[in-house]
């Protein structure tokens, strides 16, 4: 006897699957940027890029930012700060928040690593034109939209 079919779940048709697998091999070819250069993890990367992009931040800040969880930040900021990347100081609004910055020696890994790994990005989007780029970044921002709203919705 058969069992009546259901819906049935093909992983290469999956949008979680799809964006997952695209996200981990774009995220690998750009690493090969600051973990073959500078040693540097995709967490601290992540954190560098971002304190290079927006100034000093919370580690609350960043944890909103990247979408990481509290303890990769957390380990990534140590890990920078030992490394003399990063400064922690203590928040002038809060004594128990720390305030992120880029050091001088951060500064110019940021520097050195964002226009390659922008090089990286390019030659990964080359085979889609100026269009086709827009469309995407348009389609993954509202995807992350409508991902984030359902996500508010259904603790």
């Amino acid at each position: 006897m058969t069992r009546p079919r259901t819906a049935s779940l093909r992983l290469d048709a999956f949008l979680p699957y799809r964006l997952s697998v695209a996200a981990n091999v774009v995220s690998q070819r750009v690493a090969r940027v600051y973990v073959e250069q500078h040693g540097l993890s995709t967490q601290e990367w992540r954190l560098i890029a971002v304190l290079g992009e927006d100034g000093d931040r919370t580690q609350q800040d960043l944890v909103k930012r990247t979408r990481m969880d509290k303890v990769p930040v957390s380990r990534a900021a140590r890990a920078l700060e030992a490394r003399g990347l990063v400064r922690r100081a203590t928040s002038e609004r809060d004594a128990r928040s720390r305030r992120l910055s880029l050091t001088a020696a951060g500064r110019r890994i940021y520097e050195r690593v964002a226009p390659a790994a922008l090089a990286a990005e390019a030659e990964v989007l080359a085979g889609l034109d100026a269009n086709e780029r827009t469309l995407l970044r348009s389609l993954l921002e509202r995807v992350e939209r409508a991902a984030s709203a359902a996500l508010a919705r259904d603790p």
